[in-house]
């Protein structure tokens, strides 16, 4: 019988990152293509075409393919969505105008305008309310359907988003309106807020709704190329794709919900972190992942990565648990250039896997990142991933000579360096802003670097924090699409009730967990995970009356609400420095996370790589001047050895940059480990 082979693929904008495990073995390998914009699905296949010829397998092995995508997230940045309609109880169509009256710039003279989904033109209101404590005060009517059908059919729109005022407590006039416009209206796509985002907050509730409604066809569209792809490839295994909230999902689930993919691709990233943090020993890790395109950064505390129950994708609120990562637009392909005001400025622009870097040879005249490495000797321009890619130096110093270093007034090695310099103050800034707001101090922790650019800033950003340590990961320019091999099914359901945290709500919350249960039970039976391979944490979100908002805090049982109510005092106290102990707070929202845990890749310890030897030397500029640096292959590192900086590491999809003051060793599990020399 052939091996048995699991793939998944990581879909960034500028290369889509796979790994496969052979299941009888462990063993893993690794590989990197460039993402085909146009049609993700097209760089995917070939991709998988391309690590099996290498690896030695037929696609019909793969026996499971776990995806993380970009699809969800580029639609709403780049406002490629179509016509959708949002329908609302009466007086309440202008819900996503108002928001909450935040303005991020508190100076302008002017509000900031706000992201519009749905124009006014599209929104509709029905007759119908719904009190907070869920009775009727005023019924939908079947000739309120009719008008509402017509009007949509007048309007031509490609799906709708149902948003009634208090349907979290009661989703009887939202189920109503989506059977009757089902049958009125067939074939056209209807996301109702009780199904996708059950929760209190009008406007964030509205908003993640129709975000799921736009979403849909442009996600459905996308999952019916993959499945001919697929089907065409010879590949017929189940595809589950990554969520935001570091779980996995079905495709018809992800259809359903497209909106909670918004994060698939860096989630993989955060869960590769809290193994490593498992695997290592090491609790603390500031996980940093440095693609083609962005900066993504998540924190793991106490050996778990947060969840935060909302986050916010180009404007819009999304009411969805998420892991909390924090993204810049800095990465290998951020853009160089002196603004207006003679300033060097790096990022956001990218430039994307086309045409790329100056140095990628593909029309590209604008320094990158990139470009800044090779132009100062740090990347090898005939071994870009492993050697597959030949980069073009003279492009590269050309480009910073002609659009950064002549307009500075400053040499081109100088004008290179000044590129590092901008963005690595740019992602040290953003990690502590991750740290400083939940009171947590950098040099508490490690920071876990991967991503194909990673390696190259990571000891210089842990420099400028104040971290003495590095952890570089085996495979760091895939780690995302590795951390997806030890993802589960996850199902976050929610039930949103406004209770005092005392002894006499404990009843109406043991109803409240019991039904979430019993959901979770059959969702997760759907999905055919057996009892012994399900977990269902239950987590109570928790304030004090007058309060805007919640702090999420664990709930073991409706008996254990006492003790949730203590650990959210603590919890309080650490987030806000005060905590008011005599106060019982309020819980307004239940959550359990239904969990079927899938078999998770067995890790091992390498063998000695062998004698260390560096295969070379290259002149490299470090510190202000040029310098014949030793190279040394990562597979060939001995073990024990103790290496000083500065120096190069070179693997096939990423290169590390260790500079002076610094030392590198191996660890027993493969991972190089950086210490600062103080």
């Amino acid at each position: 019988m052939p091996a048995l082979f699991r793939a998944a693929v990581d879909i960034g904008g500028t290369f889509s990152d796979i790994q496969v495990l052979e299941l009888a073995t462990g063993r893993t390998c690794a590989h990197k293509t460039p993402t085909t914009p146009d049609d993700p699905s097209e760089g995917l296949i070939r991709g998988l075409c391309e690590i099996a010829e290498r690896v030695g397998f037929s696609l019909d092995c793969i026996e499971q393919l776990l995806h993380g995508t970009t699809i969800a997230t580029n639609a709403v940045i780049m406002s490629r969505l179509p016509p959708g309609a949002l329908v609302t109880t009466a007086g309440f169509e202008d819900v996503l105008e108002i928001g909450r009256h935040e303005r991020r710039d508190i100076y302008a003279n002017r509000a900031e305008s706000r992201t519009l989904l749905v124009p006014r033109d599209r929104r509709f209101g029905v007759a119908e309310r719904t009190r907070a404590n869920g009775d009727i005060e005023i019924a939908l009517a079947d000739a309120e359907i009719d008008r509402l059908a017509s009007k949509l059919q007048a309007a031509a729109v490609d799906c709708v988003a149902v948003c009634l005022l208090h349907a979290y407590a009661n989703p009887a006039h939202e189920r109503q309106l989506e059977a009757g416009l089902a049958r009125r209206l067939p074939g056209l796509a209807i996301s109702v807020s009780h199904q996708v985002s059950p929760e209190i907050r009008e406007f964030e509730r509205c908003s993640t709704t129709v975000l799921n409604a736009l979403l849909a066809p442009v996600v459905q569209h996308y999952l019916a190329n993959l499945r001919d792809r697929m089907a065409q490839a010879g590949i017929d295994c189940p595809v589950l794709l990554v969520q935001s909230n570091g779980g996995v999902t079905s495709l018809e689930t992800a259809a359903r919900f497209p909106v909670r993919l918004l994060l698939s691709g860096p989630s993989g990233g955060a869960l590769a972190a809290e193994t490593i943090a498992e695997q290592t020993g090491r609790p603390n890790l500031i996980a940093v992942d440095m693609g083609g395109t962005s900066y993504d950064v998540s924190v793991v505390h106490d050996g778990r990565v947060k969840l935060v129950n909302q986050g916010d994708v180009a404007g819009c609120p999304v009411r969805l648990p998420m892991v909390e990562i924090r993204t810049i637009g800095a990465g290998g392909g951020s853009l160089a250039r002196i603004d207006a005001v003679g300033r060097l400025a790096v990022g956001p622009q990218s430039a994307g896997a086309r045409p790329g870097p100056a140095c990628y040879g593909q029309g590209g005249d604008i320094p990158a990142v990139t470009d800044a490495h090779v132009a100062l000797g740090r990347i090898d321009p005939d071994y870009f991933l492993g050697g597959a890619m030949k980069l073009d130096v003279g492009a590269a110093r050309d480009a910073i000579q002609r659009h950064v270093a002549a307009p500075a007034g400053l040499a081109m090695e100088q004008a290179a360096e000044g590129v590092l310099q901008v963005v690595t103050a740019q992602m040290a800034a953003a990690i502590r802003l991750s740290l400083f707001e939940k009171g947590l101090d950098p040099a508490d922790f490690t920071l876990v670097s991967f991503g194909g650019a990673g390696g190259l800033h990571a000891c210089a950003t842990a420099a400028e924090l104040g971290v003495s340590q590095v952890l570089f990961p085996r495979d760091p320019g895939t780690l995302s699409a590795w951390g997806m091999l030890y993802s589960n099914i996850v199902h976050d359901l929610a039930r949103s009730r406004l209770l005092t945290a005392d002894r006499a709500s404990v009843p109406a919350l043991a109803e409240i967990v019991a039904g979430l249960e019993q959901e979770a039970t059959a969702l997760l039976a759907a999905d055919g995970i057996e009892a012994a391979r399900r977990a269902m944490p239950l987590t109570l979100d928790l304030r004090y009356p007058g309060q805007a908002y919640e702090i999420p805090t664990p709930l073991d049982s409706a008996d254990g609400l006492p003790a949730a109510v203590a650990e959210f005092h603590r919890r309080h106290q650490a987030q806000f420095a005060h905590a008011e102990p005599d106060v019982t707070p309020q819980f307004v929202t239940v959550r359990l996370a239904a969990t079927g845990r899938l078999p998770k890749p067995r890790r091992t310890a390498i063998a000695d790589g062998g004698d260390g030897a560096a295969k070379g030397t290259r002149a490299v500029y470090a510190d202000g001047e040029w310098r014949d640096l030793p190279i040394y292959e990562r597979r060939r590192i001995a073990a024990g050895r103790v290496l000083a900086g500065p120096l190069i590491v070179e693997e096939p999809h990423a290169t590390l940059f260790l500079p002076a003051r610094w030392t590198l060793r191996l660890l027993e599990q493969g991972e190089l480990l950086a210490e600062k020399v103080e």
